[in-house]
């Protein structure tokens, strides 16, 4: 520390992490729940963390443009959910039919059984629903994120947030009860 003219010391100026460091903590802490999100959205693993892996990769390339690098988990979340509907319209493109509907990509055998029947039956039933209603599921549920986070990161009002889960809860139920018959 440098003395100044009064003989006290000065406090070291507090400097921002590097983008870099930054970064590859966001990455390190929430990078997992992301991708978990993107299976949910896209139900191909390869895919989701190809699409978290750009999400971080454009956080990075922008870091010195944010307003508010406080905000930059809602920054990649918001990528994320964007990159997903990406990946969702091309396939539609690409196959010219439903993503969900069509074939699915094939799963390991890890993968099958790790998965109970039941949670398959729920990622089943949310594939059917509108992509925003089960956007908002999947934030809410899955990410376990408050009304205020998921608004922020779809870009959409506290309103239509609770509007959108609340129809998607009964359409979810309406799907799983005609599976059940």
């Amino acid at each position: 520390m440098k003395a100044n003219a009064t003989g006290l010391p000065q406090p070291a100026p507090v400097t921002a992490p590097a983008p870099a460091e930054a970064v590859t903590a966001l990455y390190r802490a929430h990078a997992l729940g992301l991708i978990r999100l993107a299976v949910v959205m896209l139900g191909d693993r390869p895919a989701a963390e190809d699409v978290v892996q750009e999400a971080f990769c454009g956080l990075y390339r922008r870091w010195h443009s944010l307003a508010d690098t406080g905000k930059a988990l809602a920054y990649v979340r918001s990528s994320v959910i964007n990159g997903c509907r990406t990946v969702l319209r091309r396939r539609i493109r690409q196959r010219g039919v439903d993503p969900w509907t069509g074939d699915p990509p094939g799963e390991s055998a890890e993968a099958v059984a790790l998965i109970s029947e039941e949670h398959r039956q729920v990622l089943t039933a949310m594939r059917r629903l509108p992509s925003r209603q089960r956007e908002v599921l999947v934030l809410r549920f899955y990410l376990d994120l408050d009304e205020e986070e998921i608004a922020a990161s779809m870009r959409i009002s506290r309103g239509t947030v609770k509007s959108t889960t609340s129809r998607a809860l009964a359409a979810l139920g309406r799907i799983l009860g005609e599976q059940q018959s």
